[in-house]
């Protein structure tokens, strides 16, 4: 029941309050959405825990890969485009599950646009980067198992991401949804989809084994 309603949260809830954020509170409220999109998902990612005992353990690693994932986004950005977030975000899911994905996505968008500033496209990339966990973590055993169907998923996230956050652009500059805007800002942006859907594919091919071995060795140790 708690895993039914956590996902209630995540796929309903949470782009109930992005679609109202846009268009009731739209740019002079944005905090309220980032707060309501932040609360929503600790609160999906708490039911998932099983026992008191994990739950501690299971949020310093996802603390961790938020921090990796932040640091990372961090040090590629000189680099338009290529970044190792969606691969650590990914990584996360595939270990510790869907929620843990999308409170990893989301938390970092959140943080690191602290530095890379606030605005109103944070909830819609707190949103993406989560959705890109949640998807990941439901394919866990298939992307683990599997190394092209992880590179494929890569690429497809990198070009996910760009296909959601150019809604954004188009409801952001019209007020409204304009298919001719929104294609524009697709071919205007392809080249930096493909950047980032190779880098997507470039870091789950360095990072998913050595750290993927790392998150196993931990829930192990810990019954996780």
């Amino acid at each position: 029941m708690k895993k039914i309603i956590s996902y209630i949260l995540l796929v309903v809830c949470i782009p109930i309050v992005l679609i109202l954020g846009m268009t009731v509170f739209k740019a002079k409220q944005y905090a309220f959405t980032i707060l309501a999109l932040t609360l929503l998902s600790c609160a999906a990612f708490a039911l998932s825990f099983e026992q008191k005992e994990q739950s501690v353990t299971k949020l310093i690693i996802i603390a961790v890969m938020t921090a990796l994932s932040v640091v990372g986004r961090f040090i590629f950005a000189a680099v338009p485009g290529f970044k190792p977030v969606t691969a650590l975000v990914v990584i996360t899911a595939m270990y510790f599950g869907p929620q843990a994905g999308f409170m990893t996505g989301a938390t970092t968008a959140l943080i690191s646009n602290f530095y890379f500033g606030q605005g109103t496209w944070t909830p819609f990339q707190m949103f993406t980067w989560g959705l890109i966990g949640l998807v990941g973590g439901l394919m866990a055993e298939e992307l683990k198992s599997n190394r092209l169907l992880l590179c494929l998923f890569g690429a497809l996230s990198g070009v996910a991401f760009s296909l959601i956050m150019d809604i954004y652009t188009v409801l952001w500059q019209d007020n409204g949804f304009n298919l001719s805007r929104y294609a524009a800002a697709l071919v205007s942006g392809m080249k930096f989809t493909v950047i980032y859907a190779v880098s997507n594919v470039i870091f789950l091919l360095l990072l998913a084994g050595p750290i993927g071995k790392t998150l196993q060795r931990v829930k192990n140790k810990y019954g996780i």
